[in-house]
């Protein structure tokens, strides 16, 4: 299957057919196309269902891609077991059934996140702050836990994998077999895209799966009746999966789950009862909270003078007309314009409002916190005429706009999920180099730039600094905003004319008092230099190069999981029956799995951090695999060694190629050459997969060690906390350089 592209292309000749299996009927290739679209749709929903409910995955979204691929893996290398959909639906019955209830999904949600905090590495937001044996102890509980989690996952694609293997190895066309497999990926990523795109609920998700998955209810000789009630079950969680306790409405938008709490209603008893992160701290700031992926993350907030004036305890009179949110437009003299982004539910932009700007433009990539702000907040800025809302990533907006602004600012973009493929948080490309020096031409000239940023580490404030004075050639005038009725605070940061910003703070004398007091309140820097964010390495909440030691526990988790599974599956196969040509299309899907994840993150930094690019950038490689497919028959003839020279010099060429160039282009042109430009390898790749699984004798383990090597691929995709993205391309081409080396020689004819 080609799950999140982890295989390439297919053979030329008819697979040779074990003894006693008859020969496919046409229905096989039907099968083939659904389990394709099934399985892929099935592996995008537990990505996105479990990274959301088990926090900490939302920071390492891979680990629940490779345990998908080690179960299809095995379960190729496995395929002559008959499939039963009884072996699926139990597993994922179990799952469903322990992250849908409020009580356990809780429970174990924050349990995991707190227990391996203390050994990540990272910065977790809200997690818990452990060391010594405390972090030992909990990390071993933690990972204990996830192991069971990792377990139920493996379990749940093994069955799929042993279909897919059967159904390609045993049809008798397998390039059309291969094709169909493709199309049927494609079908299942659009599927799964347009149920994010259009923010449909999990019991949505399980519903889809449920009706594909209906053509194999009572296979493998189960009950009919039982697996219909496993089905039913299912979806029934996913209706339990869209209700927090307590809060007044859950919404699933493209990027995560977002909850709504009035601070009118009660508290939400069973919430506080299994830990849940409503910040209690933050507890009656604004009249809405809204909370992203089970974590309290920003409130709508009412701060028209009438409202403050009429609320004395809530809002210290010495800070009135001075919030975090009327700042910016106070630290220029004369302003016009304003662009905010990561706008949120629109805080930011009505202090841009109270403040007399003329026209401001919103900028926040998540449709449905833009729904929220339209909907909830008490000013109404969104309505407001003289504002423009722009739903697109920063990046993206920056690229395209040849708007000049008085002042911008930076709400607070921090993300609590990473991107579907990388290790890259939502946020991480707003906050570079690149990105702020590109900020800096948008700005008039005396225009203001502010940054806001919850700093939690004295390294991410020095960072932020460094970043900023690379960008606009000086130190930024930096302050912490405290928390209190006007808003959640955080540090500021001040860059752009700051001769004019600090002469709006020294002529007003209120001013002057707050702006002392905040600076004197900032939170100390790093005492060594700390390394800024780049496009190639913009890891903010990482301290310095390294692999976190959480990726360290999880590999070995990994390895018990692929242990216990061979002593359970398939050790014989694989101890016994690995081979140079199983190395060989293991590093082929090692090579694969790693361009693919390069290839996003290139795409990230000119068209946006988005769904979509995801999506449109995983197809563009399928496609090339299709046009793979449709040249096999003249590709035949072309000598090998020139094929794999061009592999890994588009693989070299991109590494030189800086995709932002393209940037000026109107979003559709620029999308089609970066995608043409960066799928350009999986072609010649697909190319190099079909000629050397033609002569595959066994199509099911050449399979089962491609999905290996991108399990392996997967893995290796941390060294870019080390060396920077662009270094995956050099290794891309060392890996594919190793697998001609590693290709079998051909036979002697006899």
């Amino acid at each position: 299957m080609e799950l999140l592209t982890d295989t390439q292309s297919p053979s030329l000749t008819t697979t040779p057919m074990p003894r006693g299996v008859s020969k496919p009927a046409t229905g096989k290739t039907f099968e083939l196309f659904l389990i394709s679209v099934v399985g892929l749709f099935l592996e995008l929903m537990l990505i996105r269902w479990v990274t959301t409910e088990i926090r900490i995955f939302a920071y390492l979204q891979n680990t629940v891609l490779v345990v998908c691929f080690l179960g299809l893996g095995m379960g190729c290398w496995d395929c002559r077991k008959v499939f039963a959909l009884r072996n699926v639906l139990v597993p994922l019955s179990v799952l469903a059934g322990l992250l849908a209830f409020p009580p356990t999904r809780i429970g174990l949600g924050k349990a995991i996140t707190d227990l391996l905090s203390g050994s990540t590495g990272l910065t977790i937001w809200s997690g818990d702050e452990m060391s010594g044996v405390a972090a030992v102890v909990g990390g071993a509980i933690g990972l204990g836990i996830t192991l069971l989690l990792m377990r139920l996952l493996w379990a749940i694609f093994v069955p799929v994998g042993q279909l897919l293997g059967s159904l390609l190895a045993d049809h008798p066309r397998t390039l059309w077999a291969y094709s169909v497999n493709v199309a049927g990926s494609l079908v299942g990523i659009w599927l799964f895209v347009a149920c994010s795109a259009f923010g449909l609920p999990p019991v949505a998700w399980f519903g889809v799966f449920a009706l594909g998955a209906a053509y194999w209810v009572g296979s493998g000789g189960k009950s009919k009746v039982t697996d219909a009630l496993l089905l039913t079950f299912v979806v029934g969680c996913g209706l339990l999966a869209g209700y927090e306790p307590g809060w007044q409405e859950t919404r699933w938008s493209p990027y995560q789950k977002l909850a709504v709490f009035d601070y009118q209603k009660p508290e939400p008893t069973v919430w506080a009862k299994f830990g849940g992160e409503r910040l209690p701290h933050l507890a009656d700031i604004g009249t809405y909270m809204i909370g992203v992926n089970n974590v309290g993350y920003q409130s709508t907030i009412d701060l028209r003078p009438a409202v403050v004036a009429a609320n004395p305890d809530s809002y210290p009179p010495e800070q009135r007309g001075f919030s975090q949110y009327d700042v910016p437009p106070k630290l220029h003299p004369h302003p016009k314009t304003a662009l905010v982004v990561g706008a949120g539910s629109g805080n930011d932009v009505a202090g841009m409002l109270r403040n007399g700007i003329e026209r401001v433009v919103a900028v926040e990539i998540d449709p449905q916190i833009i729904a929220f702000g339209r909907r909830l907040h008490p000013e109404k800025p969104y309505d407001d005429p003289r504002v423009v809302v722009v739903n697109d990533d920063a990046r993206s907006y920056f690229a395209t706009t040849q708007e000049k602004f008085d002042v911008i600012a930076f709400g607070l973009l921090d993300s609590h999920t990473t991107t579907a493929m990388t290790n890259a948080r939502l946020d991480h490309y707003v906050y570079t180099l690149e990105s702020l020096t590109h900020a800096k031409t948008l700005l008039n000239p005396g225009g203001v730039a502010l940054l806001s940023f919850e700093a939690q580490k004295p390294y991410i404030v020095d960072r932020m600094a460094r970043t900023l004075t690379a960008a606009f050639g000086r130190e930024p005038m930096t302050f912490r905003v405290p928390t209190n009725g006007f808003g959640w605070g955080g540090v500021m940061f001040v860059a752009g004319d700051q001769e004019a910003a600090k002469a709006q703070v020294a002529a007003d004398p209120r001013f002057t008092t707050l702006m002392a007091a905040w600076q004197a309140d900032m939170p100390a820097r790093s005492a060594t230099a700390t390394e800024m964010a780049t496009d190639d390495w913009p890891y903010i909440y990482l301290e310095h190069r390294q692999i976190p030691p959480l990726y360290f526990l999880l590999a070995l988790a990994l390895g018990v999981l692929f242990w216990l599974g061979l002593r359970e599956r398939t050790a014989p196969h694989i101890l016994r029956g690995w081979e140079r040509s199983q190395t060989h299309f293991f590093l082929l899907g090692a090579a694969f799995m790693l361009l693919e994840v390069q290839n996003i993150s290139k795409a990230a930094v000119v068209l946006g951090n988005t769904w979509v690019v995801s999506a449109v950038i995983i197809s563009g490689i399928l496609i090339m695999i299709l046009l793979a497919n449709a040249l096999a028959g003249w590709a035949k003839k072309l000598p090998a060694g020139p094929v794999y020279a061009a592999l890994i010099g588009t693989c070299l060429g991109l590494y030189f190629l800086d995709l932002s160039q393209f940037g000026f282009l109107p979003y559709w042109q620029k999308a089609a050459v970066v995608g043409l430009l960066t799928s350009l390898p999986m072609l010649f790749s697909g190319i190099v997969f079909m000629r050397s699984f033609e002569k595959a004798e066994r199509k099911d383990e050449a399979l089962g060690a491609n999905l290996f090597g991108s399990l392996a691929g997967g893995l290796l995709q941390t060294v870019t906390f080390v060396t920077g993205i662009k270094a995956l391309l050099l290794i891309v081409a060392g890996l594919y350089l190793l697998a001609v080396l590693a290709k079998p020689r051909a036979k002697a004819k006899a």
